[in-house]
């Protein structure tokens, strides 16, 4: 039974970079001709320094084949992609209420159409960043938030010629970034929180400030955030739950740990997870789900973590304001690659455990 708090015609969201741990997790559904069709290859990364200079460019295509794909996609056409084997969905629908006991999970679930109960053998809480699922079992101690005292809004764009290249502006005070999807280019502007409060005209007129005359993609961000009607903003924050399951109850993706976007490894995460949830249940029988989770947990915790840490430690890197600080940035970045950069990343790819191994 899948439930979803949101309406069947809600916002399907913006862009996503999945990284190869997600491999597995497609060809297990069978749907990787529809993933190919839907997404674009992520071949290279270009770095520009505070002042809009390009420092360096970097093929990520072949610093990921050794894996398998990193492909560019839509939130929305992922969606599609996962879902195209079949399978309702209850929309607009959100956990009230949990009991447990040693046999069975009841949850009080909430629709339009008022409240009802449904028991069942186990529940797999994936509600985001803000779970309401994880608030019903863990106090609000058990959840460690990291803000980075950054936002900012992500929008579309029109593609341009270069559909395989991510771009990265690291500002001092304001962040402009730019990666392709298929028909598209999802964008983002981020600076202090103190300066996305008083709008994105004030954010772009800092950065057109700073940099002379921006031209190619940074341009293309600027023009495209003024524009947008339906920009989304995303206070830049993470959190971190100090236990994933509690009895019949499990959480998975950002409802266990919530990824900030600097290394865009958040939703591979979550799929891997998900691939590794699924095959610690379906080789347990009813009674032991709660070992299940356990070990589940006990699995991906660690990978997971990792993961959360490296995207941790970019954005200390990325979300700077002085500009001495961010001259060093661009003076070290000049001599960084990429691959040294997501160095934790690569290691969490070539250790693929056995359980969510393709």
């Amino acid at each position: 039974m899948l439930i979803e708090r949101t309406g069947p015609d809600s916002s399907p969201g913006y862009m996503l970079g999945l990284m190869p741990m997600v491999d597995p997790v497609i060809d297990e559904l069978g749907v990787r001709p529809a993933y190919l069709d839907r997404s674009t290859a992520l071949a290279r990364f270009r770095f520009r320094s505070h002042t809009g200079r390009l420092v360096r460019e970097d093929p990520l295509g072949d610093l990921m084949a050794r894996y398998g794909d990193y492909r560019g996609i839509s939130r929305g056409d992922l969606l599609d992609v996962l879902s195209s084997a079949g399978g309702s969905v209850s929309y607009q629908t959100s956990v009230a209420a949990i009991r447990q006991d040693q046999e069975q999970v009841t949850a009080s679930l909430r629709s339009p159409s008022g409240e009802h109960e449904v028991t069942v053998e186990a529940i797999v809480a994936a509600d985001g960043l803000h779970s309401q699922t994880r608030s019903l079992i863990l106090d609000e101690d058990a959840v460690e938030v990291v803000d980075t005292g950054w936002g900012g809004w992500v929008a579309w764009a029109d593609a341009d010629d270069e559909t395989d290249l991510g771009e990265e502006l690291w500002g001092a005070g304001f962040f402009v970034g730019s990666y392709p999807v298929l028909g598209h280019l999802g964008v983002i502007l981020c600076g202090p929180a103190d300066l996305t409060r008083q709008g994105s005209a004030a954010l772009i007129a800092q950065v057109r400030r700073q940099i002379d005359h921006p031209e190619g993609r940074v341009a293309a961000v600027l023009d495209a955030i003024a524009a947008a009607d339906d920009r989304y903003y995303w206070a830049l924050t993470d959190c971190r739950a100090s236990t994933w399951s509690m009895d019949r109850v499990v959480m998975l993706g950002d409802a266990a740990a919530g990824f900030l976007p600097t290394a865009g490894i958040g939703a591979g995460m979550a799929l891997e997870s998900a691939l590794a949830l699924t095959k610690e249940l379906t080789r347990t029988g009813a009674r032991d789900i709660p070992d299940a989770l356990r070990r589940y947990e006990d699995l991906q915790r660690p990978r997971v973590e990792a993961a959360q840490d490296n995207s941790r430690l970019l954005a200390r890197l990325v979300f700077r304001r002085n500009r001495f600080v961010a001259t060093l940035r661009d003076l070290i970045m000049a001599r960084v690659s990429a691959k040294v950069a997501l160095g934790p990343i690569h290691k969490l790819l070539a250790d693929v455990p056995e359980t969510t191994a393709a």
